[in-house]
């Protein structure tokens, strides 16, 4: 499966369907984008955002941008929003396994972990 990820709106307990994700890969301080891409009805992106083929060893970042989803749902949040986007850094050892980077959300709050 290389990597994958999966976002749930813990506010509404729902997936959090449209939110925009960005995919960087990174060494040090520089991140390059590879791709942006809204998450489907289920949460997820459409297919893996790399397979164990294309996948390689090293960092990675994936920046969610939560302000903006929640806005588009109506929530209303403070100027400024507590959280506006979050950036999950995390690095990939085994180019053979399953990196699944989970996100659970609310406009107050976020955790992660490395899913299955």
């Amino acid at each position: 499966m290389g990597l994958s990820t999966h976002v749930l709106d813990t506010m509404h307990g729902a997936p959090a369907v449209g939110m925009s994700v960005a995919l960087y890969t990174t060494e040090g301080d520089t991140a390059t984008l590879v791709r942006r891409f809204a998450l489907n009805v289920d949460g997820r992106s459409d297919g893996p955002l790399y397979d164990n083929n294309t996948i390689k060893v090293g960092t990675y970042r994936l920046v969610f941008d939560v302000a903006a989803y929640f806005k588009t749902l109506g929530v209303a949040l403070p100027e400024p929003n507590f959280l506006n986007r979050v950036s999950l850094d995390f690095g990939v050892a085994h180019t053979d396994q399953h990196y699944h980077v989970p996100l659970l959300v609310s406009p107050w709050a976020y955790s992660t972990y490395r899913g299955s």
